[in-house]
């Protein structure tokens, strides 16, 4: 041990909110009010005093801000990021001199025992904090060190000096910090709103042609109202560039592509160029850059899937062969998953012999779709890339644009999704495609409310990878149910479509989640204006989520009693904002029961009645006290997303005024 001769006596211990105390920065959104809570204590009696101090990175003067106490030698204070990026916060604690003399005084001179020497301590006291201010305050404490001193006045005035407000307030802004403990730096990231809050709709260019034609970024943008009326904000393609021809696979992920089938855009690279190029197909640069606008247009964002893998026609395997693993046979390793194959696809490998030059040129990949708008990134199968490269490439992105917004798809380990959540993601897909019952579900929101200082979920109900078996049994009830769950759950959430508004649910094979002529593999025809669509539902829910706070956080949820365990039951509640939201998690059958209400949380009284308006609907209930009572049926809308109005005032017994 090294233990050094000190003055410091105090002691600052877990300081909250961290992440693994310090090592990686807590997520936040501009705005937000960050509570801090330490343990500032010392040896002794003598007063402690603490501060929070903190301040945007890119600046060196802290902000002071004074810690209140609370119990147990529990210190709080709070501050608020006001700028995107991130923002560094530290707690000061000291010996208080000067408030501890205050605290010795009142109970001396309440006691009726000598003060000459006390008189003299604070006298020495305010006059070395004089000598620290400036202006104003130093001619104060000047004022008030003659008076504490002043043996012409009685001892009650001297003792009133120095146990007066104005000076114990002065006093605190200058203080003797010489011997002041100081906590390890811990960071915060600010990001804008969006990444804690956005619906997401992802859909394959080349399937939007007229006529069962390839369809064009072109297509996209003459069709993108039909995105946009949804209320959608992020409008999500997978990978534009130029796809493979080499073991280009075919319809239904067979082997023998024939010379028309598009291949997987996931196969990234040919002749027309890699990550950073347009395949040709598709249109051009000009293409893209005009369905950027046309989203902004509409209050959308473009967001760009980067899978950062080649084709074995991708520039880079001639050009940096040493950034793929090799074979004994000389042959470059494809990527597999057994029994999965991927020959289409190399992966990178990290422990190339020029690790320098491959995670710069990675880095090339988002600094050329940064350049071109490109604000959003949804990034493939991040969990296979290196921990310290995802660190250092989203650090050294936002460090320049802290507006940049990650999204992982990382359908793996826990241990995993979190550490790539610390590294810098500002989303992640979840396990939520796979929890259906009740208990499953409160269980995960409990799991990921665990992670809330790092990790943010985006839900998901179907990918172009995932087809739940819930989806392929379970009819138009299923979608729905799923649906609302997703969006009313997380404050982030996505569907790809058109495939989940028009019902698709055709497996490959029964018992698997791959989809029946995937758009992965081959180009869709999908027919928009069928009447079976759920597209009317889905702009009403996220009209919804628009319109109330409650539904856009995530971790602002509580589960409530339900007699019945196929009814689900929660709470969101922001400020004034409550919605009630009551799921059939059956969809094959009515469902009914009691359901409760938490009064005493939400400020309603026992006998009091209060209106609850279903928005998927519109049709409206009086309620009251704790237990009601509803029937959902999968042959019409198996939820209710209730919004609840506490005061009613009621003049007929039909008519009903907020």
């Amino acid at each position: 041990m090294n233990i050094q001769p000190t003055t410091q006596r105090v002691v600052i211990e877990d300081v909250q909110p961290v992440v693994d105390a310090g090592r990686f920065p807590v997520k936040c959104v501009t705005g937000d009010r960050i509570d801090v809570e330490a343990d500032v204590f010392a040896d002794g009696h003598d007063v402690v005093t603490a501060v929070l101090e903190h301040r945007p990175g890119r600046t060196t003067k802290w902000t002071t801000v004074p810690m209140s106490p609370m119990v147990n030698d529990r210190w709080a204070a709070s501050f608020t990021p006001e700028a995107m990026g991130r923002h560094l916060f530290r707690i000061v604690g000291w010996m208080d001199a000067f408030a501890t003399w205050q605290h010795g005084l009142d109970k001396k001179a309440e006691a009726g025992l000598d003060l000459d020497v006390e008189f003299q301590i604070g006298h020495a006291l305010v006059k070395a904090a004089s000598r620290r201010a400036k202006g104003i305050d130093r001619a104060l404490l000047d004022e008030f060190a003659q008076t504490i001193s002043d043996t012409e006045l009685t001892r009650e005035e001297r003792v009133e000096a120095g146990l007066d407000d104005r000076l114990t307030q002065t006093m605190a802004r200058w203080p003797d910090r010489s011997s002041a403990t100081t906590s390890n730096v811990f960071a915060v990231f600010a990001d804008r709103e969006r990444a804690r809050f956005s619906a997401w709709y992802e859909l394959f260019p080349r399937s939007w042609g007229p006529d069962g034609s390839h369809g064009t970024l072109s297509d996209v943008v003459d069709n993108i109202d039909y995105v946009a009326d949804m209320g959608f904000d992020v409008l999500y393609l997978p990978p534009v560039s130029p796809i493979g021809h080499t073991k280009r696979k075919g319809p239904n992920n067979t082997l023998d592509a024939g010379p028309d089938d598009p291949g997987v855009p996931w196969a990234v690279g040919s002749a027309d160029g890699g990550h950073t190029a347009v395949n040709p197909a598709l249109g051009s640069i000009d293409d893209l850059r005009r369905l950027r606008d046309a989203a902004i247009e509409r209050n959308m964002e473009l967001a760009l899937d980067i899978a950062l893998q080649c084709s074995p026609d991708h520039p880079w395997v001639t050009e940096h062969p040493e950034w793929f693993r090799s074979r004994p046979d000389g042959s470059i390793q494809y990527a597999e998953n057994p029994p999965k194959r991927y020959e289409d696809i190399y992966p990178i490998d990290f422990e190339t012999s020029d690790p320098a030059g491959l995670w710069t040129g990675l880095k090339g990949v988002f600094d050329h779709w940064i350049a071109e708008g490109i604000r959003i990134f949804r990034v493939d199968n991040p969990h296979t890339k290196s921990f310290p490269f995802w660190e250092w490439l989203i650090t050294s992105i936002h460090e320049e644009h802290p507006d940049i917004i990650f999204l992982a798809e990382a359908f793996t380990r826990p241990r995993v999704m979190h550490r790539l959540a610390k590294a810098g993601f500002n989303q992640s897909y979840t396990y939520f495609t796979w929890r259906n019952t009740a208990w499953e579900l409160k269980t995960y929101m409990d799991d990921l409310a665990r992670t809330a200082t790092f990790m943010r979920p985006n839900f998901w109900p179907n990918t172009p990878d995932i087809l739940p078996t819930y989806l392929q049994s379970d009819g138009r009830a299923g979608f729905i149910v799923r649906l609302v769950l997703a969006a009313t759950l997380s404050s982030n959430y996505g569907i790809y479509g058109p495939s989940y508004e028009l019902l698709d649910n055709l497996p490959k094979t029964p018992g698997t989640e791959e989809y029946l002529d995937s758009e992965k593999y081959q180009i869709r025809s999908w027919d928009l204006a069928a009447d079976h669509s759920l597209a009317p539902l889905i702009t009403i829910l996220n009209r919804i989520r628009r319109e109330h706070p409650a539904l856009q956080h995530t971790h602002n949820v509580w589960f409530t009693h339900s007699d019945n365990e196929m009814i689900l039951c929660y709470v969101k509640q922001w400020d004034d904002d409550v919605v009630v939201c009551v799921v059939n998690l059956d969809p094959h059958h009515q469902q009914s029961g009691w359901i409760e209400i938490p009064i005493d949380a939400l400020g309603i009284g026992e006998h009091q009645s209060y209106q609850v308006h279903d928005a998927l609907t519109d049709r409206r209930y009086i309620w009251g006290g704790r237990h009601n009572y509803v029937e959902l049926s999968p042959d019409g809308i198996p939820v209710h997303v209730f919004v609840l109005r506490r005061h009613v005032r009621t003049e007929h017994d039909f008519d009903y005024y907020l």
